[in-house]
């Protein structure tokens, strides 16, 4: 009984922004968890690598985002998985900047989910999991616009639970910390603030993508049956940690 939790035999899932990064380690392991992975990306021959079956989406467009959902007639699982963030103080940000921020992250995460949400419900239920970050209850300075969508998506996540627990739709959010992707290459080109990142969480180290899978495992499996509405962090003990706390340990 409890050995298949984890399967997803039969389960359709739809992991949007698949090509790379965080989306790409989700959409590998639940296709190896037995689910039927749609690999959704802007970049589709990436997409075309991980998938089942491959389509196009650009979320900051209605439109494109209304052609993806297009023909699916089954739609079991939910990764909404795409993010940019501009690393800019607010006195520094273009409102152009910040439109393309708030548009991919918060609007187009919107967009995904209401289209989503009417095929879940003909198909008696299912599991949403959206990316939010620990950025959503932390913040640092150059991450004003970007800590504002990941906490938006978190109240999204919320209300969504609230609204859907009667068609049997689950609503949760993962909140990594700082993972190894094409999102924080621009950390990790720099020495310092790559240490200063690693030495921050509990665990001394950054994540690697597919340490993120476990987590979203768990959320759309049977095994997270009873989990809806909640933020689960895989941050490494980030959120944990106020600041340095053995005045004894050198630097």
């Amino acid at each position: 009984m409890y050995k298949e939790l984890f399967d997803l035999t039969g389960k359709t899932a739809l992991v949007v922004g698949a090509a790379s990064g965080i989306g790409r380690a989700i959409a590998e392991g639940l296709k190896e968890f037995g689910a039927y992975v749609i690999a959704a990306d802007i970049n589709l021959e990436g997409a075309r690598e991980v998938g089942d079956e491959a389509r196009y989406v650009d979320i900051s467009s209605l439109e494109s985002v209304k052609e993806m959902f297009k023909g699916l007639e089954k739609l079991d699982i939910l990764v909404v998985t795409p993010g940019i963030n501009v690393r800019k103080k607010i006195i520094d940000y273009t409102y152009e900047e910040f439109h393309r921020v708030i548009s991919v992250n918060m609007i187009g995460h919107f967009y995904v989910v209401k289209e989503a949400i009417p095929l879940m419900i003909k198909n008696g239920g299912g599991s949403i999991v959206l990316i939010t970050s620990i950025r959503a209850v932390v913040v640092e300075p150059g991450q004003g616009p970007y800590s504002m969508t990941k906490a938006a998506l978190v109240q999204l996540v919320k209300t969504l639970a609230a609204e859907l627990a009667e068609y049997n739709i689950r609503v949760n959010a993962l909140a990594p910390g700082v993972v190894d992707t094409p999102l924080t290459a621009q950390i990790k080109k720099d020495p310092r603030w790559y240490r200063a990142y690693a030495e921050k969480s509990a665990l001394k180290r950054w994540a690697k993508p597919e340490e993120m899978v476990g987590p979203v495992l768990l959320l759309v499996s049977d095994a997270g049956s009873y989990i809806t509405g909640t933020v689960l962090f895989a941050d490494g003990g980030w959120t944990a940690v106020d600041g340095r706390f053995d005045p004894f340990k050198p630097e």
